[in-house]
């Protein structure tokens, strides 16, 4: 048994829709089918989830957002139109969708979940119309009929373990199932959404739960890439890599897989297969448990924008008890969470996300960490990048490091921060954001 999701992009339109069903209908074994809310169809459109979002904002602002509503539903209307599905299915849609616009608002975050969860939920009711109409015996089914039921831990979604059980169920539903990503549902039967590009850990959660031999995801691209294509022309497709290795890119910046997805099918041993929609016979990337390391000590490089770091020495540091909790303790004070922490025998270096160092923030941390730590210099190092250089065959290969180092100072690229993960399956380089796309060239070319 197989368990696909398809992407936004993959049912964006009509003719997209019509790639999707001859992907599922071609293989027998594809039982459960997950999908997003319409993506967009050109550079210059609107997802139906930011459209919601805004109806969303604007109702809690006192606006009326039915506006926006209607722009969703002409947006169902028009793949129903291009597909000849029943106008009953898009009028259940508009109904369902001016009810929850004009809900309960007493919980804005309640409220908001509900209306941006309704962009899946409604594109699964189309997308079994759709199947229904060709002849095809296929049905929508709800989350909370299915039993996916969920945490709320501070806003950090999550699923609860007994679903996995309940979720076993769909095995033995009539036909081919068709289930909306991105959301559950609470003990309380309240909706929650997991974070954006969530139905990637939908897919995986019913992977997990009716324990499938393969999750498929289909996207728009033919593979994994070793780089970002728009950083370096034609790279290298990545044919097998490991659960902890995509982990790891996912991290860094590769936006082909949400991070978070992998951890129901990682722990059932689920393979997960990428595979383009646009695209089906391309081979795609296979994420496994374990590999054979054939393709050299790296597997690919990634990189994200956006960081910050705080440098701290102090003399002895290493014999005073209690240093790090303290430290931490006044970045927990303002809300801050950190990345990683490279250390020395008499000095540490934070690195945080630089968005979280607004306004007043920054300098009343600052000031925290000279008066309360007694530190003897405190640097901050703003507009940051992190390069990740990834592989499971690093932990087996002599002088990865060296190579690396090299090909940056050959590149003319300043290294701010070098930190190596306890796994050896990566290394980070902190450059100047100014040299991303510089340092990724030289690494790559280096590596490939």
């Amino acid at each position: 048994m197989k368990v696909a999701k398809f992407g936004g992009s993959s049912l964006a339109s009509g003719e997209q829709l019509r790639k999707v069903f001859e992907i599922v209908v071609s293989d027998p074994e594809r039982k459960i089918v997950v999908v997003s809310a319409p993506g967009k169809r050109n550079s210059d459109d609107i997802k139906v989830t930011d459209l919601l979002i805004e109806a969303a904002e604007q109702q809690l602002r006192g606006d009326n957002g039915e506006h926006l509503i209607e722009d969703v539903v002409s947006r169902y209307a028009s793949i129903a139109e291009e597909l000849d599905i029943s106008e009953s299915v898009v009028t259940g849609i508009r109904e369902n969708l001016m009810a929850l616009l004009h809900a309960d608002q007493t919980n804005p975050k309640r409220y908001l979940d509900t209306l941006k969860a309704s962009g899946e939920d409604n594109n699964a009711k189309l997308v079994a119309g759709y199947f229904q109409s060709l002849g095809v015996e296929a049905q929508y089914i709800n989350p909370k009929k299915a039993g996916l039921i969920v945490t709320d831990e501070g806003g950090f979604t999550k699923v609860l373990p007994e679903s996995y059980d309940r979720l076993y169920a769909l095995r033995d539903e009539p036909g081919i199932v068709i289930f909306p990503g991105f959301f559950g549902y609470t003990l309380d039967g309240d909706v929650l959404t997991f974070s954006r590009s969530g139905s990637d850990i939908t897919g995986s959660i019913l992977a997990n739960g009716v324990k499938a031999d393969l999750y498929e995801n289909f996207t728009d691209v033919d593979a994994v890439y070793a780089v970002n294509p728009n950083v370096v022309s034609n790279p290298k497709g990545i044919r097998e890599l490991t659960y902890r290795e995509m982990r790891e890119l996912s991290y860094a910046g590769f936006s082909v897989f949400h991070d978070e997805a992998l951890i129901p099918a990682f722990r059932a041993g689920i393979p997960v297969h990428i595979q383009n929609t646009n695209n089906p016979a391309a081979q795609g990337t296979r994420i496994v448990s374990t590999r054979d390391n054939k393709n050299g000590p790296v597997i690919g490089i990634a990189s994200d924008k956006g960081f910050c770091s705080i440098y701290i020495s102090k003399y002895l540091m290493n014999r005073e008890v209690g240093f790090g909790r303290k430290l931490l303790h006044i970045l927990e004070d303002y809300g801050v969470s950190y990345e990683h922490i490279p250390s020395g025998i008499d000095d540490v270096t934070l690195i945080l996300r630089q968005d979280q160092m607004k306004g007043e923030a920054e300098k009343k941390i600052i000031s925290r960490i000279k008066k309360e730590l007694h530190a003897d210099e405190v640097n901050v190092e703003h507009d940051l990048a992190l390069i990740m250089v990834v592989g499971e065959g690093m932990r087996h290969n002599v002088g990865t490091t060296a190579r690396a180092s090299k090909a940056l100072a050959e590149a003319k690229v300043n290294i701010e921060m070098i930190n190596q993960g306890s796994s050896e399956v990566s290394m980070m380089f902190g450059v100047k954001g100014h040299n991303e796309e510089t340092a990724i060239q030289a690494l790559y070319h280096e590596f490939f």
